[in-house]
């Protein structure tokens, strides 16, 4: 397939399919989440733990969200205390190599624009591109 069918798939819906799945991925956690979830099983309270910074209640949204799309898997156990333990589906393991080329591009791009710039405050106001 050529560069020009490939941007074609992107127009050829007006964009649909790409907007809908950076609505479901693209907000602060979705991807943090799934980034840690990569290689591993966790309890919430680990999960939490190993993402900074976000709360109890986003975490549960969030996690919520991946396992209506199909991306992540909740699995409880009978037990006492009750265990429940999330982990990425195989749909989800297909997203990584994508989000992790997206998250390079981002590290070499964004920085090199802000320094280009003379921004050394876009993290708190947004990356120049």
């Amino acid at each position: 397939m050529s560069d020009y069918e490939k941007v074609c798939l992107i127009r050829g819906d007006q964009g649909r399919a790409i907007r809908a799945l950076l609505d479901r991925v693209a907000d602060k956690w979705s991807l943090l989440v799934i980034a840690t979830l990569h290689d591993t099983r966790l309890r919430f309270t680990d999960l939490q733990r190993t993402v900074p910074g976000i709360s109890q209640r986003m975490l549960t949204r969030t996690l919520g969200h991946l396992a209506e799309d199909g991306l992540v898997t909740r699995t409880s156990y009978p037990e006492v205390p009750p265990r429940v333990e999330y982990e990425l589906t195989p749909k989800a393991l297909t997203l990584l190599p994508h989000a992790i080329a997206l998250a390079d591009w981002a590290v070499q791009n964004i920085d090199a624009a802000s320094a280009e710039a003379g921004d050394e405050d876009h993290i708190h106001r947004g990356p120049v591109l």
